[in-house]
């Protein structure tokens, strides 16, 4: 039989599975779109899904509409703390940072860690990782937004991630993460985003997947891992959405989900009551922008994306 046809490239990038209140709504269909514009630049070019992600998460984490980097959560100490992780489906490489503090860019870290003999690193060791490797670095109070002060002191939960998948030109798949965790989690707690097989995975010939939600239900079910189980004989949109569905039904919990085949087909699906997402192929005359999945594209301000 021959080969299915595969598209050039394609991007996805999420801002979290979450509630948007009216006010934040254009702030996360902006913040989104500017994300994808830095990885659809970088792929259309002819550049590494690799980059792509990165740069794309980079544009969330310095976005204070996004629960990571800049904005993030705070924990039971009123402090920032940070996962974050990149998957090559090339060669299968993982690179993965959590609680991580007092860096600019976790997913930079993560991307760094690739082909290096640790996977994940945590903590104190990840913020050394990062200043031997030249990364940026800044006072962890500089992260701290007033918005995310009130949420903490109101105990109001802000438990998302955001996420890219990418297939570039080459056929390479890349998955990534970045999260700034649970409002009011305990100091230390890790969630699954940068765990694979939870939070995200890629490999090429089988897809890419990044996933966003409650971390808790979304590492006893191994979301990401079913979803790519299942990914082959059903293609992405029944892949993420049943298993979404499924996971509610048996153990609970809300989540959203970005799914790729190696041809460059695309799924996403979430039951959270937001979703905000974008996503552009190479076959695509422009980008096509979401704050849910049950509703038409949405316009956006044209801005250039930043790092």
């Amino acid at each position: 039989m021959p080969e299915p046809t595969r598209v050039k490239y394609v991007i996805m990038v999420h801002g979290g599975a979450k509630p948007v209140p009216e006010e934040k709504e254009q702030a996360n269909l902006d913040g989104v779109a500017r994300a994808l514009e830095a990885g659809h630049q970088i792929l259309r070019d002819g550049g590494s899904a690799l980059d792509a992600a990165e740069a794309a998460l980079r544009v969330l984490e310095h976005d204070p509409a996004f629960n990571c980097g800049y904005g993030s959560s705070l924990n039971e100490k009123g402090e920032v703390q940070m996962d974050s992780a990149m998957m090559n489906g090339e060669d299968l490489q993982i690179g993965a940072v959590g609680f991580v503090q007092g860096v600019k860019h976790p997913v930079s870290i993560a991307r760094t860690i690739l082909k290096k003999e640790s996977t994940l690193i945590t903590g104190l060791g990840a913020h050394k990782y990062a200043e031997e490797h030249g990364l940026e670095l800044c006072d962890n109070d500089i992260l701290i937004t007033e918005e995310q002060v009130k949420k903490l002191e109101k105990k109001q939960k802000e438990k998302n991630t955001v996420g890219c998948v990418a297939l570039d030109q080459k056929g390479n798949l890349v998955a990534a993460t970045s999260t700034g965790g649970l409002t009011g989690t305990p100091e230390g707690r890790v969630g699954d985003s940068p765990l694979s097989g939870c939070g995200f995975y890629a490999e090429n010939g089988t897809g890419a997947v990044a996933i966003s939600g409650d971390g808790e239900e979304i590492m006893r079910y191994r979301l990401a891992s079913r979803t790519m189980e299942k990914l082959p004989t059903v293609g992405p949109e029944i892949a993420v959405t049943s298993l979404i569905k499924e996971m509610h039904e048996r153990i609970g919990g809300e989540a959203g989900g970005l799914v790729l085949s190696p041809q460059g087909d695309y799924g996403w699906f979430h039951n959270s009551s937001h979703f905000p997402c974008a996503f552009v192929t190479s076959e695509m005359s422009e980008p096509k922008v979401y704050l849910k999945k049950d509703e038409e594209p949405q316009k956006v301000v044209k801005e250039n994306a930043r790092p």
